[in-house]
């Protein structure tokens, strides 16, 4: 029985995600390494929908140069023939501690001092990151994600460093993608209400429900005795959900999810009734993986 189980996971891993009305609906994997990309694409990955890049800054001495990240990402891009992997910048503070910055110890760091929060004082961090992404994007499709965005100031002043870092490049005749896609993070909800202006600045966008839903719902989902409070099905986050992808497909751009969310089989049909393009999971939560 599980042989043939297996046999029928294997006949559906290069097949696309797709209904039987025809709506096409991406299945990415979430990866924090780029040794985990071979797998995620083995177990049916079409893409990856999310690099936590903020691994690799962690329990180690100091941040990784831009040859170490560069390699990191063409390490990843290896096995995705011609696939797109989005990175997403760092997501450094908050409940991930990087000791060599010293950042300060904070009562509520999910809503302090985290991820886009942190790059006009670690500037020189974040332009290293940039010029290795761009870098790697040299040899295969790589689009860019910034965590934690609340307004159109962050996104542009995003859109300046990265121009810097192009601009770097070609000072260096360093080749890269001139037209690697900008996208961000969906997790704060003020971004909701402005979203036709990022639209106007930015090429996607990708929900990431489990900050959503606390930040939404005003629930710490680390606290035990709120926990109960922490519902992705909350009739006011699925509506706010719909209100999102709506709201950017009105605009012509796509919208993903990650999060623990998309892996509930449960919920796949109020997903995919919502209209998003792309569900992005941990890789042995795949269907099929």
């Amino acid at each position: 029985m599980q042989a043939q189980v297996h046999s029928q996971q294997q006949a559906w891993l290069d097949k696309e995600g797709q209904t039987k009305d025809g709506l096409r609906l991406e299945v990415a994997a979430n990866i924090a390494h780029s040794v985990e990309a071979a797998a995620a694409f083995n177990n049916g990955a079409q893409s990856v929908g999310l690099f936590r890049t903020e691994m690799l800054y962690m329990d180690r001495p100091g941040a990784p140069s831009e040859s170490e990240l560069y390699n990191i990402f063409c390490q990843a891009l290896e096995p995705a023939g011609g696939r797109s992997i989005i990175i997403r910048t760092m997501d450094i503070g908050g409940d991930k501690p990087v000791p060599y910055l010293n950042i300060p110890a904070e009562n509520n760091p999910f809503l302090g001092y985290r991820a886009v929060r942190i790059y006009e004082e670690y500037q020189a961090l974040f332009h290293t990151q940039l010029r290795a992404i761009l870098r790697a994007s040299a040899h295969g499709s790589l689009k860019i994600m910034i965590p934690m965005i609340s307004s159109m100031e962050e996104i542009l002043w995003v859109k300046d460093r990265l121009a810097e870092a192009r601009q770097s490049l070609r000072d260096e005749h360093i080749p890269f993608d001139e037209k690697i896609p900008l996208g961000i993070m969906l997790e704060v909800p003020s971004v909701m209400f402005i979203i036709d202006q990022c639209c106007e600045e930015v090429d996607f966008f990708s929900i990431g429900s489990n900050d959503l839903t606390q930040y939404l719902l005003a629930v710490d989902r680390d606290n035990a005795k709120v926990t109960r409070h922490y519902n992705s099905l909350n009739p006011a986050f699925l509506r706010a959900l719909d209100y999102a992808v709506q709201a950017v497909h009105r605009q012509g751009k796509w919208i993903g999810l990650c999060g623990e969310l998309g892996a509930k089989g449960s919920v796949l049909p109020l997903l995919v009734g919502l209209g998003v393009d792309e569900l992005s999971m941990s890789s042995p939560s795949i269907p099929g993986g």
